[in-house]
């Protein structure tokens, strides 16, 4: 993928808005496109990935690792983030991510993000305040499906 088809598709990822035209080139200068097949596990619970993820097609099973089998506690979609905690450094992926179906992304390495922060304050506060408000909304749905999962117990107790 050439470097204007990458810059086209951060510019129009929900992830971006709101970032400096500069700040989209500063991302574009440092991303890789990716795709996985579906089935393919872009990272295990316990790895120490270093990679950030745009999702830009396609969707991703996040699974807590359980005996027996996976348990999905959320599906990604085009215009999702994913790995967000790399971003934090020293930190080990708390959930298994699997392709769902065939998936496009533009992979961050952590590391040189967090080197680009340091160079750039101003780059670096947009790009931490999104990744705030992805934690956020992923809080929000959590708190979502606990309500509908143990609603009908704390109603059967009354």
């Amino acid at each position: 993928m050439n470097s204007d088809c990458i810059l086209s598709l951060l510019r129009r990822h929900p992830f971006t808005q709101g970032f400096w035209p500069e700040h989209i080139d500063r991302l574009a200068a440092m991303a890789a496109a990716l795709g996985f097949r579906a089935d393919d596990l872009i990272f295990q619970e316990g790895d120490d990935s270093s990679l950030f993820y745009l999702l830009t097609s396609g969707s991703v099973a996040l699974e807590v690792v359980s005996p027996g089998r996976p348990i999905r506690v959320s599906t990604l979609f085009a215009g999702d983030v994913l790995g967000w905690s790399s971003v934090m450094g020293g930190t080990v992926k708390q959930f298994q991510a699997r392709a769902l179906e065939e998936v496009q992304v533009l992979a961050f390495d952590g590391a040189r993000l967090r080197h680009a922060f340091e160079e750039d304050y101003g780059f670096g506060f947009r790009f931490m305040r999104a990744v705030v408000t992805v934690m956020g909304g992923r809080l929000r749905a959590t708190r979502t499906q606990l309500v509908e999962i143990y609603s009908p117990l704390a109603g059967a107790a009354k």
